[in-house]
């Protein structure tokens, strides 16, 4: 007797599927067949009705029949069920010690392209690396290996011990810190953790990138401590910075700014909200020997630019690497003035020919908005804009075809006229 869980999906439900999406929500469900152990018989039930337990692992089909992949379901979270591979769910549970390891080894492997042994990067990207709700970072740091790992789904939670020993043996750490202590797991009814596995390392580490040191929180940091998705973008930005005053927006670890004193820039102002941020700039500009050239401002950015515009204040180069304005397809809109704002203000302080490198990390927030945003912008400022570079995130981020959420950032390297 099959006791695997069948998911059958509305009619053309299995489009998005079978292109790519690793995601089913509750509404796109039409039945579920499972094996009751009471009557021991196979059932067919509505989503609500059947008796399967939220971290089972499930196959998933299209309403004709054709099998679509394997799964892990949660009815508790609005996405049903998260699919981690294509094959049957009895190929990935005759030994899920060694399918996990694998799908460890395969991200490792791409990375290994583009980074080495020295480098930091994020060497698992959930979904897009076929392990849904899964962060990993690696932060390389005084001949030491630092993972930081998030467990942010169900569907990850249940192969915790897998995906871990998978880690010690491919990537044989020093030290894994754990920052499951996002709100999105609430939704997928889990409760928050973070903290050391096993071996008590330092919390506050130190990596260096392009050629720069920056200290990083893996503890109290934002998500993971550190940005590593705009590394190459900060090294890009850096090449237009030589001899100019740059001021670097909404800068965390001052990580933009750093590049650009690294590249000759004349003058460099970064700017953060948070007291905490801007004391850890403060280390890095020491760390760096930056203090003659950069200093770090606590401030909100969108006062400082209405500030800097009053008092007549010039850049040639103006960063914004933002939060996301929006976490809502909801609350489009509302980011969509928030961008346009501090977009608008930046055009305003460049000198004629002034570079504005703008960013949003907002999934929701899309390419089309992006770049309507910029165009608006530019049109209101009653600038004209050159887009040099368009920019994404670092290959450590890959972009999984068929689910548009994993290609969420956006870099334009703009000339302002």
């Amino acid at each position: 007797m099959n006791e695997v869980t069948r998911v059958f999906l509305n009619p053309k439900e299995d489009l998005e599927i079978s292109q790519g999406f690793p995601w089913v929500y509750d509404n796109e469900i039409n039945s579920v067949k499972f094996y009751d152990k009471n009557s021991k018989s196979v059932k067919t039930s509505s989503l609500k009705d059947c008796l399967v337990k939220d971290g089972d692992v499930v196959e998933v089909y299209a309403a004709a029949g054709g099998f679509l992949g394997t799964g892990v379901i949660n009815r508790t979270s609005k996405i049903t069920v998260r699919m981690i591979g294509s094959e049957h769910a009895d190929r990935i549970l005759e030994n899920p010690a060694a399918y996990w390891k694998n799908a460890v080894l395969n991200a490792l492997n791409i990375r290994r392209v583009n980074f080495s042994e020295t480098d930091s990067y994020r060497l698992i990207f959930g979904e897009a690396d076929f392990i849904p709700g899964f962060i990993v970072e690696r932060f390389y740091s005084d001949g030491k290996v630092y993972l930081v790992v998030q467990f942010l789904a169900l569907a990850c939670e249940v192969f915790r011990k897998e995906l871990l020993d998978a880690l010690e043996e491919t990537v044989k750490p020093y030290a894994v810190y754990e920052r499951s202590d996002a709100s999105i797991r609430e939704k997928e009814g889990l409760e928050e953790r973070a903290g050391w596995i096993g071996r008590t390392g330092s919390e506050v580490i130190k990596i260096e990138e392009n050629g720069i040191f920056l200290e990083v929180d893996i503890a109290r940091g934002q998500k993971t401590g550190y940005f590593l998705d705009q590394k190459f973008n900060r090294r890009e930005a850096a090449r237009y910075c030589k001899g100019k005053k740059v001021l670097d927006t909404f800068t965390h670890t001052g990580a933009f700014g750093l590049n650009a004193y690294k590249a000759g820039a004349r003058e460099v102002i970064s700017v953060d909200i948070s007291q905490e941020a801007v004391d850890m700039v403060n280390r890095n500009i020491t760390i760096n020997g930056a203090q003659e050239k950069m200093k770090a401002v606590c401030a909100d950015v969108f006062d400082l630019l209405k500030k800097y515009e009053a008092d007549g204040e010039k850049f040639d180069v103006i960063i914004l690497d933002p939060p996301a304005f929006t976490k809502s397809a909801k609350l489009i809109q509302k980011a969509y003035g928030g961008y346009k704002e501090i977009n608008l203000r930046a055009m305003r302080l460049l000198n004629e020919g002034g570079i504005l490198i703008t960013c949003s990390c907002s999934h929701y927030f899309d390419e089309n908005n992006f770049y309507s945003m910029v165009m608006h912008a530019a049109k209101d400022s009653h600038k004209k804009v050159q887009i040099l570079q368009k920019r994404g995130a670092a290959p450590d981020h890959p972009v999984l075809s068929g689910y548009p959420k994993s290609e969420y950032l956006k870099c334009a390297i703009c000339r302002v006229l």
